[in-house]
C-alpha cells in the first residue's frame, strides 16, 4: 500500500478518535490495541512506557481539578470528582489509542517510507509555494539523526566521523495512482460518517 495513504488513514484515525467518547472511545483503545500488540508489540510498549507520565499528568489535572461530585463522600477535600475521572479516562483513553496508531504506523513504514509518504501528500501544495522536497529532505535528516540517536546514544551525535555533511540524500517517490486516490476519497468519506454518527 502506498506509502502517504497509510499516513492518511493514520491522521484519519487520529481526527476520529479526538471524537469519541463512552463506548465508542473504549472499543477504539481496545481495538487499536489489539492491532498494536500484534503488529507491533515492542514498538508499542515502549511508546507507551515513554507517554506514562504524560498519562499521570492527565489524570491528577483532571480528577482533582474539576468540579463536582466528591467520589470519596468520606474525604471530600481530598477525593477527586466523578466528573475529573470520567474526563481523565476520556483523555487518558485518547492518548493511549493514538500511542498504539502511531506504534502501528512507524510499524508498517520505515523512515525513508514515511518521508516518501508525507512528501506525496504534500506534494500538490506546490503550487502555493510549499517546498515540499526540502521539508521532505530535512525531515528524513531529522528522522536518521534521531534514529542514531536512539540506537547509540547522544554521544554519537558528537562523533566527527559519522559527519553526514558528504551523505547523500534521496527521497523515494511512490507513484499515487487512482486507487489510491479512489481510497483515499473513500477514508475521508467514511471518516465524515463516523464523525457525524458519533457526535
Amino acid at each position: 500500500m502506498h506509502a502517504g495513504l497509510l499516513i492518511l488513514i493514520w491522521a484519519a484515525s487520529v481526527v476520529v478518535i479526538q471524537a469519541l467518547s463512552g463506548v465508542w472511545l473504549l472499543a477504539a483503545v481496545i481495538g487499536s490495541g489489539l492491532v498494536a500488540s500484534l503488529l507491533a508489540p515492542a514498538r508499542s510498549w515502549r511508546l507507551a512506557r515513554r507517554v506514562r507520565f504524560l498519562l499521570l499528568a492527565i489524570v491528577v489535572f483532571f480528577a482533582w481539578s474539576t468540579p463536582g461530585e466528591a467520589l470519596v463522600t468520606d474525604w471530600p477535600a481530598l477525593s477527586p470528582t466523578v466528573e475529573g475521572v470520567l474526563l481523565a479516562a476520556q483523555h487518558g483513553g485518547r492518548l493511549v489509542a493514538v500511542v498504539f496508531c502511531v506504534a502501528i504506523l512507524l510499524q508498517r513504514l520505515s523512515v525513508d517510507r514515511l518521508v516518501s509518504g508525507l512528501y506525496a501528500l504534500l506534494r500538490p501544495l506546490e503550487f502555493a509555494g510549499l517546498p515540499a522536497s526540502r521539508l521532505a529532505v530535512r525531515l528524513l535528516l531529522v528522522l536518521r539523526y534521531v534514529e542514531a540517536g536512539a540506537e547509540h546514544g547522544w554521544t554519537h551525535w558528537l562523533d566527527e566521523a559519522d559527519d553526514p555533511s558528504d551523505e547523500t540524500i534521496s527521497v523515494v517517490r511512490e507513484r499515487f495512482g487512482m486507487r489510491e486516490i479512489a481510497v483515499s476519497a473513500l477514508c475521508i468519506a467514511i471518516g465524515v460518517a463516523l464523525l457525524g454518527i458519533v457526535k
